[in-house]
């Protein structure tokens, strides 16, 4: 089997893999997918639900709900107080999945604690889950049919291999992380057959023993452990393809804020050997949000169908 890296490390270190740049091609693809919808009567419609006032949350739906406006699709954030109850959340989507208005919802969490995430994700309407969190999203990702939703962040990472020709058939994928948001389903996108994926993956976690010992020989390794830094350059195979999810807000004297964001691999080291690598930020973050508009496209694009 031929070597699936895209090429060895450069002098100056691995090529950068830009999320922003390609996120923006995304998101251009979608408005225009918007517009000839509405052509046809039908308006692509987002619901984002924010429960309480978390200060990251709230970025979050403010970044998505600027996103969906800009690709010409309709929709609200509806916020609802820290101490709503739980059937006050449900009673609202419930609501939302009868709007035939609404093609996606979106509850963004965490949730507070009085409220059961899953209980309200097995709510939402599969149809209606561009998130792809539904039981029903779920098993059809992990079956190999392609009539579900993925969800956002695996879908944006496949996305970005299959733009930089990353030969993934055969591949030795190593995904550090066992999250129902990215590490299950990034390793059961991965081995499903198609463009993108027939890759064979180990998924690496907490209890992991020589954690060391499976990366070193991954072709590919996507990173999501929600640890600073954890990947450095000895644990990296010359001229792999790296990919970070982390997103980790870390003490930084010399900003304004005081802080900085780093991901969850040691970049600066990790581009030394690495032959292509996301950067932080810049890198997965962006591609999470264009994936989401995508899904919703693609859910409002079934109306015409049904």
């Amino acid at each position: 089997m031929s070597d699936p890296s895209p090429s060895a490390p450069t002098r100056e270190g691995a090529r950068l893999i830009d999320g922003t740049a390609l996120a923006k091609r995304i998101r251009a693809e979608v408005a225009a997918d918007v517009a000839a919808l509405r052509l046809r009567g039908v308006t692509p419609g987002l619901a984002v639900v924010l429960v309480g006032d978390d200060p990251a949350s709230g970025v979050y739906v403010g970044a998505k709900e600027r996103a969906s406006r800009e690709a010409g699709m309709a929709g609200d954030t509806i916020r609802l107080p820290a101490n709503a109850s739980q059937s006050e959340l449900l009673a609202l989507v419930e609501r939302l999945n009868r709007d035939e208005r609404v093609h996606g919802i979106l509850v963004q969490m965490p949730l507070p604690a009085q409220i059961d995430p899953d209980t309200v994700i097995r709510h939402i309407r599969p149809d209606k889950d561009v998130d792809g969190f539904h039981p029903v999203n779920v098993g059809k990702l992990l079956i190999g049919h392609t009539d579900g939703f993925v969800p956002c962040t695996p879908a944006g990472v496949q996305r970005m291999l299959v733009e930089h020709g990353v030969a993934t058939r055969g591949a030795e994928c190593v995904v550090i992380g066992r999250s129902t948001i990215v590490g299950k389903p990034m390793a059961a996108l991965l081995m499903q057959a198609g463009a993108g994926a027939d890759a064979t993956v180990t998924i690496c976690h907490s209890r992991t023993r020589d954690l060391a010992s499976h990366t070193r020989r991954a072709d590919i390794l996507i990173v999501a452990a929600g640890r600073p830094r954890m990947v450095t350059a000895d644990m990296v195979k010359p001229g792999a393809v790296v990919i970070d999810v982390g997103m980790n807000r870390i003490a930084d004297a010399t900003t304004a804020s005081g802080t900085r964001l780093v991901g969850d691999v040691d970049f600066e080291g990790v581009r030394l050997v690495a032959s292509l690598i996301t950067p932080v930020p810049g890198g997965v973050g962006p591609m999470t949000i264009a994936m989401l508009l995508h899904n919703t496209v693609r859910a409002a694009r079934r109306t015409l169908d049904a």
